[in-house]
């Protein structure tokens, strides 16, 4: 690294790889400690190596305000933080903003690191793709709950990898999307309040076993998403705020510094703290191979603290911008995922075009309507229709993904199969025609853990999974209609290209009365139509409109016996007539069981008529 180069990229706020300067760098017979504290009077080093006594381990000052010093005969595992004195005088102890391993907590110690690791996923890194024009289903996990050896003990990766992949393979997902997983203190903010940002969570093992992890799973053709937290961070003492007895990190004025979690805002105002950020979401793709980057409460980083009133960060809009231009320069294949709550315009329009550059956004408000219509007593779901209907006026406005995620089942909101209206039975009848139509809607589709064994208790991030569950017959065929529902989903092009807008076609979007939603998707040669009756009353013959002439074959039926249904199926293959019904020229009659779900096919091997 050409350090002149370098220190003018880091205080341009365009560095990349300040992870190969600063911190423990480990080399040949000794470390290279080095910090940015431009405000310190003094920063001494201390550790394992000298008994926690900095004395002779002053640190020498550049004129860049870099505090560097040279320690000969440490090794690898050793322990080491920093003792910095302010221009108050007070003398602080930190541990290392770029350390790359810490201290399991309660303890802060930073960990001398070897980050050098020999990979086996070539076949994978070259042939990854964002997966726009691909079928994209992501398994959400919080690893320390996902399987545990017991009560008390996490597993470790390499425990979770052997268990996880045939998992994830069993059901088809693509990738798998992992909760943060750098350093933080307390176990119940789930890792989004972070101290290490260059430094895997030591809970489940180390950095080589997580980079194991990684490896092992693009072996078996399975992504790997990384949540990550570019707002804010923790205030507690040994981390940044207050590092080096000024505001380095965080924003000088505390109306701008401090978050409603009880977190500091960074300040982007900085160039040294943006590159730092992009540093660090450069350093999970570069070192650990991450395929994509979910980064968490951007509308945090829109708004100030969130609120619209007090207008645009204008500051951290920059910084995105240009932290999304530059890894996509850097990682072209590693996808760049917003969660936003926010109604901002342009947050996956590409930054050439003005817009923030990331590729994904979540749908969240698809998820909130589609939610609190499933929750609805079916008497009132005709004056809630379009909250079905209105996500499609918007979808192609943005790239979205569709999550159904660890927020919508924790603190009192119940699981997802809870949240259906009715007795047992309906819940299990509405869930499946939930998760019918969220394959069948455009989007990239997202899965916490639990979703797909129709797991009843609200998440714990202190409990495993109750995997007890697979004992009873209901969720053992829920287990497998998921599974079918991915595998079709993933199947036929029709179901999971969402780029073009003319390939997604309403056949019926007003049929409030009878609560039934009927939709085709296409590509290609794919034809297929999406039936959705939301209500608890069935039909021997109903007729829907369809987008061509030809015999469509029923595919899929949320109520097949297999799945715990009625079995009120489509056995033969239904032929169109050219009678028109609503917007559709052409139609057909079919049996739509109650609270059902149906996919029909149209079989191109007889001759078909266009719209």
């Amino acid at each position: 690294m050409e350090t002149s180069r370098f220190l003018e990229a880091l205080f341009q706020g365009r560095a990349s790889d300040a992870f190969r300067f600063f911190g423990a760098q480990l080399s040949g017979e000794g470390v290279m400690f080095r910090v940015y504290a431009p405000a310190a009077r003094c920063v001494k080093v201390i550790g394992t190596f000298n008994d926690w006594s900095g004395d002779q381990f002053c640190m020498h000052r550049t004129d860049d305000g870099i505090f560097e010093l040279w320690v000969e005969g440490i090794k690898e595992w050793t322990l080491y933080q920093y003792q910095i004195e302010t221009a108050e005088g007070q003398w602080l102890t930190k541990s290392d903003p770029f350390g790359f391993y810490h201290e399991l907590r309660p303890k802060q110690a930073s960990i001398v690191c070897d980050l050098n690791y020999d990979w086996h996923d070539q076949s994978w890194m070259a042939a990854r793709t964002k997966n726009k024009d691909k079928a994209m289903s992501i398994y959400e996990l919080h690893l320390g709950s996902w399987r545990k050896r017991n009560f008390y003990e996490w597993m470790t990766y390499p425990e979770i990898a052997a268990q996880l992949i045939p998992y994830m393979k069993f059901f088809g997902f693509t990738h798998v999307e992992l909760m943060p997983l750098n350093e933080y203190p307390f176990d119940g903010s789930w890792g989004y309040q972070a101290t290490g940002w260059f430094s895997v969570t030591s809970r489940y093992g180390t950095p080589k076993q997580f980079m194991d992890f990684v490896d092992q799973l693009h072996q078996a053709g399975l992504g790997v998403i990384l949540d990550v937290v570019p707002s804010h961070f923790v205030k507690d003492a040994h981390g940044l705020l207050n590092f080096d007895g000024s505001a380095l990190y965080e924003y000088p004025i505390a109306s701008d510094a401090y978050t409603e979690w009880g977190t500091a805002y960074f300040n982007y105002s900085s160039e040294y703290v943006r590159s730092f950020m992009i540093s660090s979401m450069a350093f999970w793709c570069k070192l650990y191979h991450v395929d994509g980057l979910r980064m968490d409460a951007i509308s945090n980083l829109i708004y100030w603290g969130n609120e619209k009133s007090r207008g645009e960060n204008t500051e951290a809009l920059y910084f995105m911008k240009r932290m999304n231009y530059q890894l996509a320069l850097e990682f072209p294949a590693v996808m760049l995922i917003a969660e936003d709550s926010s109604d901002y315009q342009g947050v996956t329009l590409p930054t050439i075009d003005g817009g923030l550059g990331f590729d994904y956004k979540w749908d969240l408000g698809w998820m909130n309507d589609t939610l609190s219509y499933f929750e609805l007593d079916p008497v009132y779901r005709s004056g809630a229709h379009h909250k079905l209907t209105f996500s499609m006026a918007y979808f192609y406005t943005e790239s979205f993904i569709l999550p159904l995620s660890h927020d919508e089942v924790v603190h009192g909101k119940k699981a997802i199969i809870d949240k259906m209206w009715g007795s047992y039975e309906q819940k299990f009848a509405q869930v499946k025609l939930l998760y019918m139509y969220m394959m069948a809607h455009p989007g990239k589709k997202l899965n916490f853990m639990g979703n797909e064994i129709a797991h009843f208790r609200e998440w714990d991030e202190n409990k495993e999974m109750d995997w007890f569950l697979l004992d009873y017959p209901k969720h053992q065929m829920f287990q497998r209609f998921f599974r079918d529902l991915n595998q079709v989903y993933d199947y036929y092009p029709a179901l999971h290209y969402d780029l073009n807008h003319a390939d997604f076609t309403w056949l019926d979007p007003d049929n409030s009365k009878d609560a039934i939603y009927t939709f085709s998707r296409q590509h290609g040669t794919d034809v297929l139509v999406c039936v959705f009756n939301m209500l608890d009353r069935g039909y021997e013959h109903y007729r829907i409109g369809v987008p061509r002439l030809g015999r469509y074959i029923e595919i899929m039926n949320s109520q097949k016996d297999i799945y715990d249904g009625c079995n009120m199926l489509n056995y033969s293959p239904v032929d169109a007539q050219e009678l028109p019904h609503e917007r559709s020229l052409y139609s057909m009659e079919i049996a739509i069981a109650p609270f059902s779900a149906q996919y029909f096919l149209l079989n191109l091997d007889d001759e078909t008529v266009d719209v």
